[in-house]
């Protein structure tokens, strides 16, 4: 049992979870600048084993980092069921002695040994003993002390490791739900809440009561520390495992040095005390990082304004979140070009680093009113910052651009919030969906047949239904429409799964009409087959589709058939999630294909196992389109963590 007083008051375990989202967002920094200073390149020093070690080092990083960026969710919905705005500011970097507690020294370093070791004692379990790096051990005397008898003004707690912080708030939980109730304790609901819905990352959930609060707070500790160090896939034995590979590499080769000399504790304004800061105030990496941590700041302003919502429909949350996740996509390579310029002529052969500095006010914006206009507005500021750093990043144009996407998205649904934010109108029933070049023609008496090849997945459904109409293999013209009955050709087109073959009718029959329920069945190690009045980004592309979730197509977002061929393996048949009922099963259903991301869909959707069990109902969601999710057919962010690349 804890050593520490019992938690007395909402207040103090508010101020508790205060510090909780400032350590996870704060490693998740210090995670990710050790990761972006990794060398990666094959110009860069290193042999190929060690290349290949040092790349599998970046992308397990990373990885960690992603996690880190779930707790910080968890913590924020954990804060809003208690009925308080999530906490998204902190400290810059190198925090402060005192703090924290001596043990968690926060500060941006380059991973070599001593960082290596500093993450792995952050990280254990309770009761187990790691030393600290070196260079972070320098004020392990020191305690902050407790507060002892309880007054009304909640003081600084001390706390050995991580999982000790969050062993102390959820008995805290228990005792006050004990005294007071789940009902005054949970007063915030889950309304202002970022759920699954809305964000793929590894445990994530909505809070109400406590039994869901525990599991959030085992799912951050048991991801962190693992259960006593025996959990294989913890970032403790994570990182225990990058140590091993460092030794064994170091041992054959006692000059390896998998980083570039990037700065210990860079800053972006001259420091009062410089002797442990490295002010970074070279002409091009001083204006590259401004831009950097400007677009960070966006990214933190998004995730602010998403949470606490509590008026809006899912998709408005659901927008915020991706263009937050979208902006993190825009630091990384802005992050990892300022690690190979030089810092300052004051610090000569030392490369600078992103800072990750943020603003002292991150009050959310009043939602309807300015928020949209200060949102798009900055977003272009960026775009403009962007292609102004040109000469220094390899794609700004295509950041840039990126950005202003950004804008308009946001943009467009400022003007559509005020009215309940709605879905996009339903297609026209007589146009025909958009399709790409090389789309085929068939004139018949009753029926035009329309063939786009580029969709086509060879399921075969033509060719065996009715083939003297679709000649395979025939060279020339190939589909003669009025070689069978109207009705009998109309049924194979609706068949088509991947919506290849459409159909005009001449005759005044019924055309196809939108399906009475927007529908998703996964296929065993195969793409996604949905059915819905699609629209593709803005585009309508008609009633059936098939999109690839291996990450191998070469036509995405559309399947080509690559999983066969790449021996994409994932089950047909996931875990029945929620399947509470949608007030309405019909409707347009718009999927956003996020750049180097999942497939966003907004809209009213049932997921089915391809033996058509219900596995999910939803009105917004991100799939994976990587191949690499854990959570399948669910985004858990892992599209970061392998580099997957994407229009």
């Amino acid at each position: 049992m804890s050593q520490h007083p019992t938690i007395a008051s909402v207040e103090e375990l508010v101020g508790l979870l205060g510090e909780a989202a400032e350590i996870e967002h704060g490693l998740m920094c210090c995670y990710l600048y050790a990761a972006f200073g990794l060398k990666t390149g094959e110009d860069e020093g290193l042999a190929a084993e060690q290349l290949a070690a040092v790349r599998d080092w970046r992308r397990t990083i990373l990885g960690v980092a992603i996690e880190e960026m779930a707790h910080l969710g968890l913590v924020s919905n954990l804060i809003c069921a208690l009925g308080v705005r999530p906490h998204f500011g902190r400290q810059n970097f190198p925090v402060a002695p005192g703090y924290h507690p001596a043990g968690v020294a926060v500060a941006l370093a380059p991973f070599d040994r001593d960082t290596l070791d500093h993450f792995i004692f952050l990280e254990r379990p309770e009761g187990v003993d790691e030393h600290d790096g070196g260079a972070f051990a320098g004020t392990a005397a020191y305690r902050r002390g407790d507060q002892g008898d309880h007054r009304l003004t909640p003081v600084a707690r001390d706390y050995a490791t991580v999982g000790e912080l969050y062993r102390t708030i959820a008995e805290g939980l228990a005792a006050l739900v004990v005294r007071d109730g789940e009902a005054r304790v949970f007063c915030g609901g889950d309304c202002g809440q970022i759920g699954p819905d809305i964000v793929q990352l590894p445990g994530m959930r909505l809070i109400t009561d406590l039994a869901s609060a525990e599991a959030a707070i085992e799912a951050i500790v048991s991801q962190g520390e693992g259960s006593n160090g025996s959990v294989e896939n913890s970032h403790y034995a994570r990182f225990l495992a990058i140590r091993e590979a460092w030794e064994r590499l170091a041992a054959a080769d006692p000059r390896f040095s998998p980083t570039r000399p990037v700065a210990r504790n860079p800053v972006m304004r001259r420091p009062p005390t410089p002797e442990d800061r490295v002010f970074v105030d070279a002409p091009d990496a001083a204006r590259l990082l401004d831009v950097a941590n400007a677009v960070y700041n966006q990214m933190l302003r998004c995730l602010i304004q998403a949470y606490g919502r509590t008026g809006d429909e899912g998709r408005v949350k659901a927008e915020l979140v991706d263009v937050a996740i979208g902006l993190m996509g825009v630091v990384t390579p802005l992050a990892e070009a300022l690690t190979r310029l030089p810092a300052s002529a004051a610090h000569p052969g030392v490369n600078a680093g992103m800072t990750f500095a943020t603003m002292r006010f991150y009050q959310p914006f009043i939602e309807h009113a300015s928020e949209w206009r200060l949102l798009t507005t900055r977003l272009r500021e960026l775009a403009r910052g962007t292609l102004a750093v040109g000469d220094l990043v390899g794609d700004a144009a295509g950041l840039a651009a990126r950005l202003d996407a950004m804008a308009e998205r946001l943009g467009a649904l400022g003007e559509q919030v005020p009215e309940a934010a709605p879905v996009p109108s339903p297609l026209p029933a007589h146009d025909a969906p958009a399709t790409g070049g090389g789309v085929e023609v068939a004139e018949g008496e009753a029926l035009t047949i329309l063939f786009d090849g580029h969709r086509c997945i060879h399921a075969r459904f033509c060719v065996t239904g009715a083939p003297g109409v679709f000649k395979a293999n025939t060279p020339g013209e190939w589909i003669f429409p009025d070689e069978t009955d109207v009705e009998t050709l109309v049924g194979i087109a609706r068949a088509c799964p991947s919506g290849a073959i459409q159909y005009r009718r001449k005759d005044g029959g019924l055309e196809e009409p939108a399906p009475p329920v927007n529908l998703l069945k996964i296929r065993e190690n195969g793409p996604y087959a949905v059915r819905g009045a699609l629209i593709l980004g803005d585009a309508p592309v008609g009633y059936r589709a098939t999109l690839c979730r291996c990450g191998l197509s070469k036509n995405k977002p559309y399947c080509d058939g690559s999983h066969a061929e790449g021996g994409f393996a994932a089950t047909g048949e996931p875990v029945t999630g929620d399947l509470a009922t949608l007030v309405a099963r019909d409707g347009p259903l718009r999927v956003d294909p996020q750049r180097n991301g999942p497939l966003a869909v907004t809209g009213n959707l049932e997921i089915c196992a391809g033996t058509g069990r219900a596995v999910a109902r939803t009105t917004a969601t991100k799939l994976c389109r990587c191949g690499h999710s854990a959570s399948k057919p669910f985004c858990d962010g892992s599209h970061l963590r392998v580099g997957f690349q994407a229009a």
